[in-house]
Formats: C-alpha cells, sequence, structure tokens
C-alpha cells in the first residue's frame, strides 16, 4: 500500500493512494497513519479494504509527511562508504546515530527556509525506515517484523551548525523543514527489496547524487536492531539511513543551497518530492 497525509499543517486526514494512482480518503476508516494502525493488524485491515470503496479526494491538496505520531527521528550518519570518504570519514565500524528533532518533519513539497545565520544549507537523499511496532532490543533476524514500510527523506543540514558549532550533528539537522518525508509511506510488502533501491537528486535540474542501498554500509535490519539495542522504538518512530556521494559539502570547492533553488528527489517506489529554497523574512 501506499499510504498518505494530506491537507493544512496540523490538520492532515489520512489517505490511500490507489493503484491507478488516485488518492483517496480513509478518514472514515481511521484517524490518522499513526499509532495501532501502523501494526501488522492496523496494516492489515487497510489492505482488506476495496480502496474503489472509498471516497476520492481532490489530489492537488498539499501532502503531509506520511505518517504521524512520530515520538523519535533517529539518523544515521556515514553509512554510504562513498559519502563518508568524499567527508574525509572512514567508514564506520559501527552505525553513527543521531537525532533530528521532530519539529524538523514536513511534507514532500513543503518549501526549506533557510535560518537565519545559515550559511552552509545542504542536501541528502535517504530512505526512512517507519517503525510499526514496539522495538526494543530486537535481534537481526526478527527486525523486520517491527517495520511497517519506508518513505523517502530529505536530511537538510545546515553544515556549519553540524559540524562548528560544538561537535553535535543534531544542530545542524532539526531547523523548521529540515526533515521533508514522503509522499508516501510504501509498507514493506510493496518493497521485493529495500537494499536495491536507487536514490536521485538534483539541484536546480543538475543531478547531483545518484546512488543505491545495495551500497549501504549496514544494511535495514542491522540499522533496526543496533538503535534498539539502545532505545525502545515506538509505532511512527522514523529512522533515516544515510545518504550516498553527491553532498555539497563534499564538492570542490563546496556548493550549498541559496535563495530560489529547487530540489528535488526521488526513487521509483517511494515517488518524488520537490523543494523550493527561500530566505528567511527578517
Amino acid at each position: 500500500m501506499r499510504l498518505v497525509r494530506f491537507g493544512e499543517p496540523g490538520a492532515e486526514k489520512p489517505g490511500l493512494i490507489d493503484d491507478e494512482f488516485r488518492l483517496r480518503d480513509l478518514s472514515g476508516e481511521i484517524d490518522d497513519i499513526a499509532g495501532a494502525v501502523l501494526s501488522r493488524a492496523g496494516l492489515d485491515k487497510l489492505r482488506a479494504l476495496d480502496p474503489k470503496s472509498l471516497p476520492k479526494t481532490d489530489p492537488n491538496q498539499r501532502l503531509g509527511a506520511p505518517v504521524g505520531g512520530t515520538r523519535n527521528f533517529i539518523a544515521v550518519g556515514l553509512n554510504y562508504e562513498d559519502h563518508a570518504r568524499e567527508t574525509g570519514a572512514e567508514p564506520p565500524k559501527e552505525p553513527v546515530l543521531f537525532s533530528k528533532a521532530t519539529s524538523s518533519i514536513a511534507g514532500p513539497r513543503d518549501g526549506i527556509v533557510i535560518p537565519h545565520g545559515s550559511t552552509q544549507l545542504d542536501w541528502e537523499v535517504e530512505i526512512a525506515i517507519v517503525i510499526g511496532e514496539r522495538c526494543w532490543q530486537v535481534s537481526k533476524e526478527t527486525a523486520m517484523d517491527h517495520v511497517a514500510g519506508f518513505s523517502l527523506c530529505h536530511d537538510v543540514s545546515e553544515r556549519s551548525w553540524q559540524k562548528e558549532r560544538g561537535g553535535q550533528w543534531l544542530k545542524g539537522k532539526s531547523a523548521p523543514g529540515f526533515g521533508p518525508l514522503g509522499p508516501w509511506l510504501v509498507t514493506a510488502d510493496f518493497i521485493a527489496d529495500v537494499q536495491n533501491l536507487d536514490l536521485w537528486l538534483d539541484v536546480n535540474g543538475r543531478r547531483m547524487q545518484q546512488g543505491t542501498t545495495a551500497n549501504m554500509i549496514f544494511d535495514v535490519k542491522t540499522i533496526v536492531a543496533y538503535v534498539s539495542e539502545f532505545m525502545a522504538l515506538e509505532p511512527g518512530d522514523i529512522i533515516t539511513t544515510g545518504t550516498p556521494a553527491g553532498v555539497g559539502a563534499g564538492m570542490k570547492p563546496p556548493v550549498f543551497l541559496k535563495d530560489g533553488d529547487i530540489v528535488t528527489l526521488g526513487n521509483e517506489h517511494l515517488g518524488e518530492q520537490r523543494q523550493v529554497v527561500s530566505a528567511q523574512p527578517r
């Protein structure tokens, strides 16, 4: 299934994209794409519905992040060897974890506003894991039982805040709009092999990133098990899994986003995002 949330920020309704890519309203069946709805039992109930029985709705409505109720937004850094090397880092021996503030979560076409003081705004296309069942100290063998599905994530990053303001990556990753998700939450059964997904990102029509999850250092099941070793993950929590090479900070000389830039990113199974970058009004 392709699940979505549509409507104005803070008032999104649950929806479904049918096989003909029409937007269907799920609000008569569930309150939100969140909590128990993301469990195996909850998703099975949605699968049992006939999409044609659901009301069609305006496809031009804003899409929000496709999952609600997120408590933890965890990210994995340096998870592609080519990206680690372009930053001058050695590939890590264990996953590098950091947090993004949940207040950074945005819809897939919401704009990116350059915060005051930002000088090195960068892009990162990623695959995000959406947790569906409570997940605490699980094994790699059972990790996927706790995954509802996957979404596209843009891990927007302010490099000077990330690297020059005390060593806490959270600082450069958490401004409002720095975590666009979607357009869809694609349930795990719709993805034949999550370790064989192509990713791309363009800035103003120029291809900057082209990669595949086959090149991840730590695969999805390893990441889920590893994060759960240290914290309990709840339904709706997000783990974004790292980016391939091609970020602005890795270029010579570095290139960063500026007012008026247009960023597009995508994957054939998870859909596409588009964001216009704008300066924050004073």
